[in-house]
Protein backbone atom coordinates (compact mmCIF):
# COMPACT_ATOMS: atom_id res chain seq x y z
CA UNK A 1 0.00 0.00 0.00
CA UNK A 2 2.83 2.63 0.83
CA UNK A 3 4.86 3.67 -1.61
CA UNK A 4 9.16 4.15 -1.64
CA UNK A 5 10.36 7.27 -0.14
CA UNK A 6 13.67 8.61 -0.29
CA UNK A 7 13.65 11.24 2.00
CA UNK A 8 11.21 12.95 4.45
CA UNK A 9 11.34 15.47 7.20
CA UNK A 10 8.01 16.13 9.57
CA UNK A 11 7.72 17.96 12.66
CA UNK A 12 5.35 17.61 15.42
CA UNK A 13 4.09 18.93 18.41
CA UNK A 14 2.50 18.09 21.86
CA UNK A 15 -0.72 19.04 21.92
CA UNK A 16 -0.66 20.48 25.59
CA UNK A 17 2.47 21.81 27.30
CA UNK A 18 5.64 22.45 25.86
CA UNK A 19 7.92 20.70 22.85
CA UNK A 20 9.04 19.56 19.46
CA UNK A 21 10.04 16.98 17.67
CA UNK A 22 11.89 17.44 13.82
CA UNK A 23 12.72 14.03 12.49
CA UNK A 24 14.46 13.20 8.96
CA UNK A 25 14.01 10.11 7.58
CA UNK A 26 16.52 8.67 4.76
CA UNK A 27 15.07 4.66 2.84
CA UNK A 28 18.02 3.80 0.49
CA UNK A 29 15.85 0.91 -0.74
CA UNK A 30 17.40 -1.79 1.36
CA UNK A 31 17.71 0.12 4.78
CA UNK A 32 15.95 3.03 6.88
CA UNK A 33 17.40 5.32 8.59
CA UNK A 34 15.82 7.74 10.68
CA UNK A 35 17.31 10.62 12.75
CA UNK A 36 15.48 13.24 15.29
CA UNK A 37 15.81 15.85 18.10
CA UNK A 38 12.79 16.50 20.58
CA UNK A 39 12.81 18.40 23.33
CA UNK A 40 9.53 17.41 25.64
CA UNK A 41 8.36 16.40 29.33
CA UNK A 42 6.87 13.04 30.32
CA UNK A 43 5.37 12.76 34.20
CA UNK A 44 6.50 15.99 34.75
CA UNK A 45 10.19 15.83 33.69
CA UNK A 46 11.58 17.83 30.69
CA UNK A 47 13.77 16.09 28.77
CA UNK A 48 15.84 16.81 25.59
CA UNK A 49 16.79 13.18 23.44
CA UNK A 50 18.22 12.78 20.05
CA UNK A 51 17.84 9.53 18.73
CA UNK A 52 18.68 6.93 15.69
CA UNK A 53 16.76 4.05 14.26
CA UNK A 54 17.58 1.88 11.72
CA UNK A 55 15.67 -0.20 9.89
CA UNK A 56 15.98 -3.21 6.86
CA UNK A 57 14.11 -2.63 3.76
CA UNK A 58 10.73 -4.35 5.65
CA UNK A 59 10.80 -1.96 8.83
CA UNK A 60 12.13 -4.67 11.27
CA UNK A 61 14.17 -2.56 13.83
CA UNK A 62 18.09 -3.55 13.39
CA UNK A 63 19.43 -0.99 15.75
CA UNK A 64 18.85 2.17 17.86
CA UNK A 65 20.29 4.78 19.80
CA UNK A 66 19.03 7.67 22.55
CA UNK A 67 20.88 10.01 23.61
CA UNK A 68 19.73 12.48 25.94
CA UNK A 69 21.20 16.02 27.06
CA UNK A 70 21.40 14.86 30.34
CA UNK A 71 24.18 12.27 29.52
CA UNK A 72 21.99 9.37 29.84
CA UNK A 73 22.21 6.24 26.76
CA UNK A 74 20.65 3.54 25.12
CA UNK A 75 21.69 1.33 22.55
CA UNK A 76 20.21 -2.05 21.75
CA UNK A 77 20.31 -3.99 18.66
CA UNK A 78 18.22 -6.57 16.79
CA UNK A 79 18.24 -9.66 14.93
CA UNK A 80 14.99 -8.07 13.37
CA UNK A 81 12.77 -10.94 14.42
CA UNK A 82 12.34 -10.24 18.40
CA UNK A 83 15.69 -10.91 19.68
CA UNK A 84 17.57 -8.27 21.16
CA UNK A 85 20.98 -6.93 22.53
CA UNK A 86 22.49 -4.30 24.65
CA UNK A 87 25.36 -2.07 22.02
CA UNK A 88 27.93 -3.67 24.12
CA UNK A 89 26.44 -7.37 23.12
CA UNK A 90 24.86 -8.51 26.05
CA UNK A 91 21.57 -10.49 25.64
CA UNK A 92 18.10 -8.87 26.67
CA UNK A 93 16.11 -12.13 26.60
CA UNK A 94 13.12 -10.36 28.56
CA UNK A 95 12.21 -8.22 25.09
CA UNK A 96 12.51 -11.77 23.18
CA UNK A 97 9.55 -11.35 20.10
CA UNK A 98 9.87 -7.77 20.46
CA UNK A 99 9.89 -6.20 16.90
CA UNK A 100 8.42 -3.15 16.96
CA UNK A 101 10.08 -0.13 19.43
CA UNK A 102 7.59 2.51 21.29
CA UNK A 103 9.82 5.60 22.45
CA UNK A 104 7.54 8.27 24.18
CA UNK A 105 7.43 11.77 23.48
CA UNK A 106 6.94 10.78 19.31
CA UNK A 107 4.19 9.58 17.26
CA UNK A 108 7.07 8.21 14.67
CA UNK A 109 6.73 4.69 16.89
CA UNK A 110 3.47 4.45 15.52
CA UNK A 111 4.62 4.32 11.79
CA UNK A 112 6.58 1.41 12.55
CA UNK A 113 4.24 -1.41 12.68
CA UNK A 114 2.01 0.42 10.10
CA UNK A 115 4.41 -0.05 7.49
CA UNK A 116 6.35 -3.28 8.31
CA UNK A 117 2.86 -4.83 8.67
CA UNK A 118 0.91 -2.49 6.09
CA UNK A 119 -2.87 -4.26 7.71
CA UNK A 120 -5.89 -4.28 5.69
CA UNK A 121 -9.43 -4.09 7.61
CA UNK A 122 -9.60 -7.45 7.40
CA UNK A 123 -6.81 -8.52 9.46
CA UNK A 124 -8.59 -7.53 12.27
CA UNK A 125 -7.28 -6.32 15.40
CA UNK A 126 -3.29 -7.15 15.75
CA UNK A 127 -1.43 -7.84 18.86
CA UNK A 128 1.82 -6.70 19.45
CA UNK A 129 4.62 -7.17 22.15
CA UNK A 130 7.06 -4.08 21.44
CA UNK A 131 9.89 -2.76 23.54
CA UNK A 132 8.95 0.41 25.35
CA UNK A 133 11.30 3.25 26.01
CA UNK A 134 10.20 6.08 28.16
CA UNK A 135 12.84 9.03 27.31
CA UNK A 136 12.76 10.22 30.83
CA UNK A 137 14.41 7.45 32.18
CA UNK A 138 16.04 5.69 29.36
CA UNK A 139 14.78 2.04 31.01
CA UNK A 140 12.92 -0.21 28.74
CA UNK A 141 10.57 -2.41 29.13
CA UNK A 142 8.22 -5.01 27.28
CA UNK A 143 4.78 -3.27 26.43
CA UNK A 144 1.84 -4.71 24.49
CA UNK A 145 -0.19 -3.27 21.84
CA UNK A 146 -2.88 -3.63 19.75
CA UNK A 147 -2.96 -2.15 15.98
CA UNK A 148 -6.34 -2.22 13.63
CA UNK A 149 -6.44 -0.95 10.39
CA UNK A 150 -9.83 1.42 10.09
CA UNK A 151 -8.86 2.95 6.51
CA UNK A 152 -5.76 1.08 4.99
CA UNK A 153 -3.21 4.54 4.53
CA UNK A 154 -5.50 6.98 6.46
CA UNK A 155 -6.04 5.41 9.35
CA UNK A 156 -5.03 3.01 12.07
CA UNK A 157 -6.68 1.90 16.09
CA UNK A 158 -3.82 2.20 18.49
CA UNK A 159 -4.70 0.31 21.84
CA UNK A 160 -2.91 -0.26 25.00
CA UNK A 161 -3.79 -4.21 25.71
CA UNK A 162 -2.72 -3.48 29.54
CA UNK A 163 -4.89 -0.41 30.42
CA UNK A 164 -7.66 1.75 29.06
CA UNK A 165 -5.88 3.89 26.53
CA UNK A 166 -7.87 4.15 22.34
CA UNK A 167 -6.30 6.28 19.86
CA UNK A 168 -7.52 6.67 16.16
CA UNK A 169 -4.51 7.34 13.89
CA UNK A 170 -4.78 9.81 10.83
CA UNK A 171 -1.42 9.09 8.53
CA UNK A 172 -0.42 10.65 5.44
CA UNK A 173 0.64 8.85 2.24
CA UNK A 174 3.96 7.62 3.98
CA UNK A 175 2.08 6.17 7.31
CA UNK A 176 3.16 9.31 9.46
CA UNK A 177 0.91 10.19 11.78
CA UNK A 178 -0.89 13.62 11.16
CA UNK A 179 -3.22 13.82 14.16
CA UNK A 180 -2.53 11.88 17.57
CA UNK A 181 -5.80 13.18 19.25
CA UNK A 182 -4.85 14.74 22.77
CA UNK A 183 -1.09 14.47 22.22
CA UNK A 184 0.62 15.01 19.06
CA UNK A 185 0.26 16.96 16.58
CA UNK A 186 2.18 18.14 12.96
CA UNK A 187 3.68 21.14 12.57
CA UNK A 188 2.60 22.29 8.55
CA UNK A 189 5.80 23.37 8.13
CA UNK A 190 8.65 22.03 6.95
CA UNK A 191 7.49 18.60 5.45
CA UNK A 192 9.22 18.00 2.85
CA UNK A 193 9.44 14.42 0.66
CA UNK A 194 11.50 13.09 -2.41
Amino acid sequence: MFGHLSLKTVRWRPVEGEGLEHLTLRDTKTSICVESVLIGSEAGETFGVHYQIDCDAGWHVRTFAVRSTSGKRLEMQSDGQGRWQLGDGTPQPQFDGCIDIDFTGTPFSNTLPIRRLDPAPSDGSIRLRVLYVPFATLRPLADNQIYTCLDRGRKYRYEAADRPFIADLQVDSDGFVIDYPGLFERVSRPEKTS
